[in-house]
């Protein structure tokens, strides 16, 4: 994934970007624009052309017709947390930041909605309403640095996605950029349009098909009484058949994680939350929510499933204090592996909850086959891994080993019924494993509806669906070659 400079003339397009943003939102200095080579997904570089950080809809709109009139691809970016590089740089690209874009234009308690720019962090629109007692629920880990805008591009989902919803059930209307600079509005400020669903086409599209400028989200009015249980196993696949059993008993948590014993170490040599014992093979939590009799009653009942399934211990919390702790080290897991690897790989598979005791047997086997180490921490309630592949970058070889790896994982998860994504997207990372999923009549009829939006193809490119020039042994002996010869800061 290195960049191949052309010999376009930028100045006269930087000025024109000045013109409309001010000279000091347009970042141009090759030191500078290293801030900008990928996002979370940090294995995968590439270096964009110019940056450039509008403040409003318009401004957005202008810039992205200088992109238009010149053919100029155009990425956009948040805060820059995704994991599938979805907002990585392409070749001789323009990079649209929304992080300035960070107002809170309207709360309507009344109707239960607020209006946001893209850069708003996705915890200030909680903060923004809990004095009211309302929430929005969408709350991925990096809830405290992810932007709105990048969940919706990426339909973000979080530990309350198995009650309710990802990102895509709590958005109500979009202003959208154009990929040829047009201002148009979709959805609006009620659940249920008439016509398409053109908000549910732009939620996870990715970037490809233009910017959300401002976003109207439904927000909940807060439950009643929440508990949080923490059971401990002593074996993962009993855990396992916990979550099986939880859902077949009628019960839907607010959230439902499963950590394995790698990850309960790892957390608790970080965070020191003190809660998670250091021994046990796995770890569920449960989060019960509704009127106080309702989550008492299944409090209770998921209580005693859990023991029926060999738990050693049930702790609950029921005060914020303690709930928040509980959450804590689960909310802390990819950034604990930090501390015991130099790197990690993480992938977004989904899979059936019955087929979970079978998966995590088989993510066990394949990563020792492969060499590597795997953590497990996932959604368990919807099914939805997120296993962690340990490895060092500085090892020749090593990206590559545990890149197969993690598509031989992705494949696995399509085999049983699965999917290759829950909430990180596909971005540049998984848009080889597309196929696994859709037949090729499938793809075209996706990229139609691209065609639609984008007819000149220079939003996002080279992202979601594979391409031979990305997805074939031509391309990695390419990115080899180019690889020597990258220039080096």
């Amino acid at each position: 994934m290195i960049a191949q400079h052309t010999q376009r003339d930028w100045l006269p397009i930087i000025r024109q970007f000045e013109a409309i943003v001010g000279e000091n939102h347009v970042v141009r200095r090759k030191e500078e624009l290293l801030v900008y080579e990928c996002d979370g997904l940090t294995s995968y570089r590439n270096r964009p052309s110019v940056v450039v950080l509008p403040r409003t809809t318009e401004e957005v709109a202008e810039v992205v017709k200088v992109c238009d009139r010149h053919q100029i691809p155009f990425v956009a970016r948040g805060s820059g947390t995704g994991l599938s590089g979805g907002a990585l740089p392409t070749e001789d690209c323009v990079l649209i930041v929304t992080s300035l874009m960070k107002r809170i234009l309207s709360i309507d308690l009344e109707n239960q909605r607020i209006v946001v720019q893209p850069g708003v962090i996705n915890n200030w629109v909680t903060q923004a309403v809990s004095g009211a007692g309302f929430y929005y629920a969408p709350d991925p880990s990096s809830q405290i640095i992810c932007s709105v805008g990048g969940n919706v591009a990426e339909n973000s989902g979080g530990v309350h996605c198995l009650k309710y919803g990802v990102t895509t059930n709590h958005v109500l209307g979009l202003k959208l950029v154009l990929p040829d600079g047009s201002i148009v509005d979709v959805g609006g400020t009620i659940p249920e349009m008439p016509g398409y669903d053109l908000t549910g086409v732009f939620v996870g599209s990715e970037g490809t098909l233009g910017i959300a400028t401002e976003i109207t989200l439904k927000i909940l009015k807060t439950p009643e009484s929440i508990r949080v249980l923490l059971a401990d196993f002593t074996s993962v696949e009993a855990a396992g058949a916990t979550v099986s059993d939880i859902i077949s008993a009628g019960i839907i948590p607010g959230g439902m994680e499963l950590m394995d014993n790698f990850s309960i170490n790892a957390v608790e040599d970080v965070v020191c939350t003190n809660c998670y014992p250091r021994d046990a093979a796995a770890i569920l939590l449960v989060e019960v929510d509704g009127l106080e009799v309702e989550a008492e009653e299944n409090s209770r009942r998921v209580e005693a499933i859990c023991y029926q399934n060999g738990a050693r211990q049930v702790q609950i919390a029921t005060d914020l204090e303690e709930r928040l702790t509980l959450w804590k080290g689960r909310k802390a897991a990819f950034a604990a592996m930090g501390k015991i690897s130099p790197d990690y790989y993480v992938q977004d598979g989904v899979i059936p909850r019955t087929k979970l005791e079978y998966v995590l047997g088989e993510i066990e086997a394949l990563g020792e086959q492969y060499g590597y180490r795997v953590a497990n921490v996932f959604h368990a309630g919807d099914g939805n891994l997120h296993p962690l592949i340990l490895y060092n970058h500085s090892i020749p070889g090593a990206l590559e080993q545990v890149e197969e790896l993690g598509g031989a994982i992705l494949k696995l998860c399509v085999a049983v019924g699965g999917s290759i994504s829950g909430e990180h997207g596909i971005g540049a990372d998984k848009r080889c494993y597309m196929p696994e999923m859709f037949t090729d009549a499938d793809l075209e009829t996706m990229k139609w509806v691209r065609q639609a939006f984008d007819p000149q193809g220079i939003a996002n490119p080279g992202k979601i669906f594979p391409t031979p020039r990305t997805c074939g042994e031509a391309a990695r002996a390419e990115a080899a070659s180019q690889f020597e010869g990258i220039e080096r800061f």
